[in-house]
C-alpha cells in the first residue's frame, strides 16, 4: 500500500471534519493503516478553536479522541500535500474545486462516496440541530471511514 494522506473538509472545521479526523485516525490505527490525517474548513472564522463541545461529547462517548485537533482554514498547499481532499457536502466540494489548482482537482471528492450503509450523499451540518444530528454525523463518518479504509488496503 502506498503512503496516503487524507484531509477532511467542512465549512468551519469545528463539527464534521474534526469528527471525521478523529474517527478515521482511530479506525486507521486500529486496522494498522499508516496514513497522515488532518481536517480543515473552507472558512477561517474558527481558526485555532477546538471542535464543538457537542461533537466532542458524541465522539468521546464512542471512544474517539479529539486531543490536538484545532480549526484551520484549507490552503492551496493542502491540494499538493494530501492524496485525498474529502468534502463533507456539495457546497464545500464546490468551494474546494474553485480553490484547487487544476492539476489537483482529481483529489477532491465527497467523503460519503466511500460509504455503503446509508443513502445520504452529504454529511449534514449538525451545528444548529439537536444531539441526534451529531450522532447521525458519526454514523455516516464511521461508515465512510470503513469504506475508505477498505479501498486503501486494495
Amino acid at each position: 500500500m502506498k503512503p496516503v494522506s487524507v484531509l477532511f473538509v467542512c465549512m468551519g472545521n469545528i463539527c464534521r471534519s474534526p469528527s471525521a479526523e478523529a474517527v478515521f485516525r482511530a479506525k486507521a490505527k486500529q486496522q494498522g493503516v499508516d496514513v497522515l490525517i488532518d481536517s480543515a474548513g473552507t472558512i477561517g472564522s474558527h481558526k485555532g478553536e477546538k471542535p464543538d463541545p457537542r461533537s466532542q461529547q458524541a465522539g468521546v462517548a464512542r471512544g474517539y479522541d479529539f486531543k490536538g485537533i484545532k480549526a484551520r482554514k484549507v490552503c492551496v498547499e493542502d491540494f499538493e500535500k494530501f492524496s485525498l481532499v474529502l468534502a463533507m457536502d456539495n457546497d464545500n466540494l464546490n468551494n474546494l474545486l474553485a480553490l484547487a489548482p487544476e492539476e489537483y482537482k482529481h483529489k477532491v471528492k465527497l467523503f460519503l462516496e466511500y460509504g455503503n450503509k446509508f443513502s445520504e450523499t452529504e454529511v449534514p451540518d449538525p451545528y444548529y440541530g439537536g444531539s441526534r444530528g451529531f450522532e447521525l454525523v458519526l454514523d455516516l463518518i464511521e461508515d465512510a471511514s470503513d469504506g475508505l479504509l477498505d479501498e486503501l488496503r486494495l
